[in-house]
């Protein structure tokens, strides 16, 4: 598979935000994250950087 893992950058921290991401789509100030499974999510946050090999989408 080749979904991701959507994690929210803090100042000490990272906060898994959504598994299985399939789309990530750039809307207003923010992104929307689409899962395999249909779930969407909508966080005020750009993206800071991808990890393709570990799966992961850095949102800061």
């Amino acid at each position: 598979m080749c979904e991701a893992n959507a994690y929210l950058i803090g100042e000490n921290d990272q906060k898994l935000i959504m598994e299985s991401v399939d789309t990530v789509e750039p809307e207003g100030d923010g992104v929307r994250l689409v899962s395999i499974f249909g779930d969407q999510k909508y966080i005020k946050a750009r993206v800071h950087s991808l990890s393709l090999v570990d799966h992961k989408i850095f949102l800061k």
